[in-house]
């Protein structure tokens, strides 16, 4: 597969992840969904991310999620939507299963980045 039909599978799997979480009572905005070359090595530089981050290619997303209004942060709070992502796809990777845990984050392998 090319990487726009891998861009283009993982728009179709975050908008169906979508739904379900609407279907499941949650609410959800948008947080990082690009990031640049230089973002990503500072990051890898400051130790908050790896300078070939899947976010570069646009296949990767980060997500707020709340219920009833409120903001929610855990990793606890995301396994819902983890493990729907995760079942998705074999290629669908969720950073709430992470040694680091970064439970907002959703991506799509790509040539052997996770």
């Amino acid at each position: 597969m090319t990487l726009r039909g891998q861009q283009s599978f993982f728009v179709l799997l975050v908008g169906q992840l979508i739904e379900w979480a609407y279907e499941q009572g949650y609410e959800l905005t948008f947080g990082e969904c690009f990031r640049t070359q230089e973002q990503a090595e500072w990051n890898a530089q400051h130790g908050t991310g790896i300078s070939n981050s899947l976010h570069r290619i646009r296949l990767a997303i980060d997500l707020n999620l709340f219920r009833d209004g409120v903001l929610l942060g855990t990793v606890e709070d995301f396994r819902p939507l983890g493990e729907q992502w995760e079942s998705m796809s074999y290629l669908a990777r969720w950073g709430g299963s992470w040694a680091k845990p970064d439970a907002g984050h959703f991506s799509l392998e790509w040539q052997g980045v996770k």
